[in-house]
């Protein structure tokens, strides 16, 4: 069972198709990248979604759903992205400053948070 090297083979392949003018992967070729360069950024966005999450569960006591809603109506209430809303908060475990807007809008969530808990 050797499919590494069909694999490798294969893309060696479409590398030298590539570099002998096949011209008719080079729009596949380039839709892929995109795809990638798309699909990495996303990565990165959630990995400090999951960063944010967990920092709001550690402070407040809450379930995950309840600390991905409440970064969510930040995100709402400030008309930011739920990325930056996270990037934010977790620049802040670096002693960063949370900007003013972002901490009336975490307030009012926290308080929103702990009456439907109370509920």
């Amino acid at each position: 069972m050797n499919r590494p090297v069909g694999f490798t083979q294969e893309r060696w392949d479409v590398k030298a198709k590539l570099t002998w003018g096949e011209t008719a992967l080079a729009p596949t070729v380039a839709m892929l990248r995109a795809e990638n360069d798309s699909l990495r950024r996303a990565l990165a966005g959630h990995a400090v979604i999951d960063q944010a999450r967990g920092m709001v569960m550690a402070l407040t006591p809450c379930t995950r759903g309840e600390a991905r809603s409440l970064l969510m109506d930040v995100s709402r209430q400030c008309d930011l992205k739920l990325r930056e809303v996270a990037t934010a908060l977790v620049a802040t475990s670096d002693g960063a400053q949370l900007p003013h807007h972002l901490r009336l809008a975490l307030r009012r969530a926290l308080r929103r948070l702990h009456a439907a808990q109370r509920r």
